[in-house]
């Protein structure tokens, strides 16, 4: 068994009963073909409860500061994730996340690109319009709804599949599919509050 696979066994162990997990809409994420996941981020544990609750295997990006300590970059890197620059252009890792895309595998994002203080969903970075502007990818929006409380109810919606070809057609540019993909998210909040 790969770490990816017992990291997800053992998360899903863990924070299904521990947070009472109830995921909506698991349907929309296609089986096959480039998708990006694009998800609110509310706290540090986004990542695996996304990674446990979807039925495909994801690649996230992560902040470089966390592949410093050789022993948790070690791990990440086998679970998937892998280091991004913040603040910058950072070519290699948009390279390896379209490199993935292109290989029709699942890529995570949370477009806001660091956690909201206070839960409510911020503004989206281009990054996600770009992946989305750059790839043959459906974009699958995903809402978390907690907050992360010891069996308190936590949700996790997946909202339907958005065909990105309009708005490649259209050369629209990287913040406004970053708007339209954010547009989404919020929505899925507010219906399943």
């Amino acid at each position: 068994m790969s770490l990816y696979w017992l990291g997800k066994a053992l998360c899903s162990a863990v924070f299904y009963p521990l947070y009472r997990i109830k995921v909506i809409g698991r349907e929309n994420v296609p089986n096959e073909g480039p998708v990006i996941i694009c998800s609110n981020h509310i706290a540090n544990i986004d990542p695996p409860v996304v990674g446990i609750t979807c039925k495909r295997n994801i690649y996230f990006m992560a902040k470089e500061e966390l592949f410093k300590n050789k022993v948790l970059g070690g791990i990440l890197l086998r679970v998937h994730a892998f280091p991004i620059k913040r603040g910058m252009k950072d070519r290699a890792a948009l390279r390896k996340a379209l490199g993935i895309l292109n290989n029709n595998e699942t890529l995570g994002l949370f477009p806001e690109g660091t956690r909201s203080k206070d839960g409510e969903i911020g503004e989206g970075l281009a990054g996600a319009g770009f992946f989305a502007l750059r790839s043959d990818a459906y974009i699958v929006p995903c809402a978390i709804i907690g907050p992360y409380k010891a069996f308190k109810p936590l949700k996790v919606v997946y909202g339907p599949p958005m065909d990105m070809q309009y708005y490649r057609d259209q050369k629209a540019s990287a913040r406004e599919v970053t708007d339209k993909i954010m547009q989404e998210i919020r929505q899925l909040h507010k219906n399943y509050q």
